[in-house]
C-alpha cells in the first residue's frame, strides 16, 4: 500500500515491511449500558532498535484499577493495511466487533460494534492529525477509528457473563516510534445529550532540531464536530496540572473549549519508548471532566456537561510541557 493511501487509512496498521523501532496499539474502550464495566482493550506490537519485538493485547479494568498484558509471539500478529482488522493469537478486533481469546486475561468472548463515527478523512486533513499526517518523521501518530458507537453482545468477565448491550464504545490509536516526552490525554463518551464524544490531549512534539507543544481536541455531537488543533490555527489559552485537576482552554476565532478534569487514581498500562514497550503509565476509566464550549464572538454557551467515565493519562515530563504551552501564548 502507498504512503497517500495509508495515510488515508489511519484506522488500518501503519507497520507492513518495519523491522525495527515501531510500535502500533488500537486503544478499544468498551463500557456496557448501566456504567458498571468499563474496559479498555488493547492489542497491538512493538519492534525494538535490534529487531526483535512483541504482540500484545492489554486490558485494563476501569473499576478495579487492575491491569493485565498478554503477550504474543510476532509472527501471532496479523493486521490489514486499509481498515481496521487486526488479530493478536486467537483474539480477533475489526469495526463488525471483537472476539476475546486470553489465556491469561480476565475477558472471554466476543461483541458486535454499530454504528462507527470516525474523525473524518479528507485528502487535506486525513483525519485527527490533520496536515501532520503527511510528515514523514513524526514520533507518534494518532487516529480516532470511531468516536462513538453501540455494543451488543456478552462477555465473560472471569468466569462471570457480563451483558454489554445497549453500552457504548470508543476506539482510537497510536503508531510510530515511541509515545511523547510529556503528555496529558483526556476521553468521554458519557454525557447527558446522547452521542457526544469528547477527546482532547496536548503533548511535546520533536520537530527538526526543537519541539512544541501540540495540541488536538474533538468535541463531536451527532455527527457535528468541533476541532481545535496546531493545524487549525487554534490556540492553546491555558494548560495546568496539579495533584488534583488538569485544566485545558483552546480557542479559534469561532469557539472557545474549556475543559477541567480531576484527577483520580488508575491502572498501570504498558507503552513504548524507543528501546523497550513496558514504560509504565497510569490511566484513569473514572475520571469527571468539565466540558464548555461557548461563542468568542458573543460569550454565549452553546454547551456545558460533564463527562463521566473518562479516561485520563497524566504523563512524562509535565513540567516542561505545560511551561513550553505558556511560552507559546
Amino acid at each position: 500500500m502507498g504512503l497517500l493511501t495509508a495515510t488515508l487509512h489511519p484506522e488500518g496498521f501503519h507497520g507492513h515491511g518495519k523491522k525495527k523501532r515501531f510500535f502500533e496499539g488500537w486503544y478499544v474502550k468498551l463500557v456496557s449500558a448501566d456504567r458498571a464495566q468499563r474496559w479498555a482493550v488493547i492489542p497491538g506490537l512493538f519492534l525494538g532498535p535490534d529487531g526483535g519485538g512483541e504482540a500484545f493485547v492489554q486490558v485494563l479494568d476501569g473499576a478495579t484499577k487492575r491491569s493485565w498484558f498478554c503477550r504474543y509471539a510476532l509472527h501471532e500478529f496479523e493486521a490489514q493495511a486499509g481498515s481496521f482488522d487486526v488479530r493478536v493469537g486467537p483474539s480477533t478486533f475489526s469495526a463488525k466487533g471483537l472476539t476475546l481469546s486470553l489465556a491469561d486475561g480476565p475477558l472471554q468472548g466476543s461483541l458486535t460494534f454499530s454504528g462507527f463515527n470516525p474523525w473524518p478523512v479528507t485528502l487535506a486533513s486525513p483525519g485527527i492529525m490533520g496536515w501532520y499526517a503527511y510528515v514523514p518523521f513524526m514520533e507518534c501518530y494518532h487516529g480516532v477509528v470511531s468516536f462513538w458507537h453501540t455494543l451488543t453482545g456478552t462477555l465473560s468477565v472471569e468466569g462471570r457473563d457480563v451483558s454489554f448491550d445497549g453500552g457504548v464504545g470508543y476506539l482510537e490509536k497510536d503508531w510510530g516510534q515511541a509515545f511523547p516526552a510529556g503528555y496529558v490525554w483526556m476521553q468521554s463518551n458519557h454525557f447527558a445529550t446522547p452521542e457526544t464524544s469528547l477527546v482532547a490531549s496536548a503533548a511535546i512534539i520533536p520537530w527538526l532540531s526543537g519541539s512544541f507543544p501540540g495540541f488536538i481536541a474533538g468535541l463531536w455531537q451527532r455527527g457535528r464536530l468541533y476541532r481545535f488543533a496546531t493545524y487549525t490555527g487554534a490556540r492553546l489559552e491555558q494548560l495546568q496540572v496539579d495533584d488534583t485537576h488538569v485544566r485545558m482552554t483552546l480557542a479559534d476565532g469561532a469557539h472557545r473549549l474549556e475543559l477541567v478534569t480531576a484527577r483520580v487514581g488508575g491502572g498501570l498500562l504498558h507503552a513504548p519508548v524507543r528501546t523497550q514497550m513496558h514504560k509504565r503509565v497510569e490511566e484513569s476509566l473514572d475520571a469527571k471532566v468539565e466540558v464548555r464550549l461557548s461563542s468568542v464572538r458573543s460569550g454565549a454557551t452553546l454547551f456545558e456537561e460533564v463527562g463521566h467515565v473518562a479516561g485520563l493519562e497524566v504523563h512524562g515530563a509535565l513540567e516542561r510541557l505545560t511551561s513550553m504551552a505558556r511560552g507559546r501564548r
